[in-house]
This record gives structure tokens, C-alpha cells and sequence, in this order.
């Protein structure tokens, strides 16, 4: 196995260890931070920072109001559980109806 294979599987495990997956996160811009938060129900306001400052206090992360590739993660994560709870809680409720 070449080198960058080797590196590749390396990546690859580590990645799963910690909970990264091959899907594509979404960038840290600043509108795209506002739309996963908007996804938690969470109002950010004009103190984009001081938001990623208590997301990262509690998910566990490093408080350091930077949102780097593990706070990114974490939060695409937390956004995509939101919106896969309120489909449930959408699609039970037209169940019903």
C-alpha cells in the first residue's frame, strides 16, 4: 500500500474515532453558522462569537469563540438531530390526522 493509502486509512479511522464522517460539513462562514444555529432554534443575534462561545461550553468543546473543525462538526451534528426531530414530530402528527 503507498504511502497515501496508508494515510488515507489512517485518516479515515481517526475520523471515526471521533466522530467525523465522509459528509461534507458545512463551512464555518458566518451565514452558515447562523443557519445551524437557526436549526437549534437558537437566535444568535449580532454577537456571532459569544454564541459559539456557549455552544462550545455545552457540547464540551474548548471555549475559544472559534469556530474550528470540531465545533463545526458538533454543531452540523446538533442541527441535523434537531431537524431529524421535528420531521418525526411533524410526520407523527400528520400520521394522526
Amino acid at each position: 500500500m503507498s504511502a497515501r493509502g496508508i494515510l488515507s486509512v489512517v485518516s479515515t479511522a481517526v475520523g471515526g474515532l471521533i466522530g467525523w464522517s465522509d459528509e461534507a460539513q458545512p463551512a464555518a462562514d458566518p451565514t452558515s453558522l447562523r443557519e445551524l444555529f437557526a436549526d437549534l432554534g437558537v437566535r444568535v443575534g449580532d454577537d456571532l462569537e459569544a454564541a459559539v462561545r456557549r455552544f462550545q461550553a455545552r457540547a464540551g468543546l474548548v471555549v475559544d469563540g472559534v469556530a474550528g473543525p470540531r465545533t463545526v462538526h458538533q454543531l452540523a451534528r446538533f442541527a441535523r438531530e434537531s431537524r431529524d426531530l421535528r420531521w418525526i414530530e411533524w410526520s407523527s402528527g400528520n400520521a394522526a390526522a
